[in-house]
């Protein structure tokens, strides 16, 4: 059996993720949280949308432990990608609050249970639809990090804030913009080199 310490590390790191993703959205237009970049349609808010209804039901539904609310964009009758961008008369405050409300709820699950508690996933295959909560706070954990690096590099391309957090310990080198120029810079000739050297044919 785990300890308190690991539950409280793996707490601590989704919390973390949570955070990160968050503070994506500070100081952005209703457009621009919304605006989607890459070609797949990855927006702000929607990564927010997605990761509320994924607490609810990780930490929510698969032990037993429903949340209050209904989602509509959770489900599987459910139009592929409704819960990665929000309607029109879905706002920020509604979406962001609901996020913290499905986060509350999930952390009242995991200070509720131990680390070895088994729920039940019936989206995952049978072999491995009883994972203990240890395993789905893993699981939890490494999707809200990832979709927080997602809003990482939509927020760099919206206005060049890039970063864990707000001030200097955000995990990033603390140059200015003629410094990231130059980096960019560097990355883009040694990337050019490397190429020309595939090009040349190797000497027998």
């Amino acid at each position: 059996m785990c300890g308190p310490d690991v539950k409280a590390d793996l707490h601590h790191y989704l919390r973390e993720a949570r955070a990160a993703l968050v503070w994506k959205l500070d100081g952005l237009s209703e457009y621009d949280v919304r605006r989607p970049l890459p070609r797949t349609g990855t927006n702000l808010l929607g990564l927010v949308k997605h990761l509320s209804g994924v607490e609810t039901l990780y930490l929510g539904e698969v032990f037993g432990r429903p949340f209050a609310e209904r989602i509509d964009w959770v489900g599987p009758d459910v139009p592929a990608n409704t819960d990665m961008w929000a309607d029109a008369d879905q706002s920020r405050a509604q979406l962001v609050g609901l996020y913290g409300r499905a986060g509350a709820h999930a952390d009242a699950t995991i200070a509720a249970l131990d680390l070895d508690a088994v729920g039940h996933v019936p989206w995952w295959p049978a072999d491995g639809s009883r994972p203990t909560l240890h395993r789905v706070l893993v699981h939890l954990i490494a999707e809200t990090h990832r979709h927080a690096g997602h809003a990482d590099i939509v927020r760099e391309l919206i206005d060049g804030s890039v970063g864990l957090r707000a001030g200097p310990d955000n995990f990033m080198p603390a140059g200015d913009d003629a410094w990231w120029s130059a980096y960019h810079d560097l990355l883009e000739r040694t990337a050019r080199r490397a190429v020309r050297r595939e090009e040349v044919p190797a000497r027998p």
